[in-house]
């Protein structure tokens, strides 16, 4: 199985920055899970939209899938009361 890059938008950074370390270690962790499998146990596809999520405990995980160029682009990462608000 292909392993897939991992890209991180700014924004998701910046969020990634506000959060514990004790969670954010976690979080990366998931993140770098992807890369082997884009499409784990638990992961929900988002309707109406070309995104998927994760959970980490607290937290959700939106990313982006794009299986011809073999990319995972994370969009947001933040509480699970934020997740959903555009």
């Amino acid at each position: 199985m292909v392993n897939y890059r991992i890209q991180i938008r700014r924004s998701a950074e910046k969020e990634l920055e506000r959060i514990s370390q004790k969670d954010r270690k976690r979080i990366i962790e998931r993140i770098l899970a992807l890369e082997k499998d884009p499409r784990p146990a638990g992961v929900k596809k988002l309707s109406g939209e070309e995104k998927y999520r994760v959970r980490q405990g607290g937290y959700r995980i939106l990313y982006e899938i794009n299986d011809e160029l073999i990319t995972i682009v994370v969009v947001r990462i933040t509480h699970r009361r934020d997740a959903y608000r555009h």
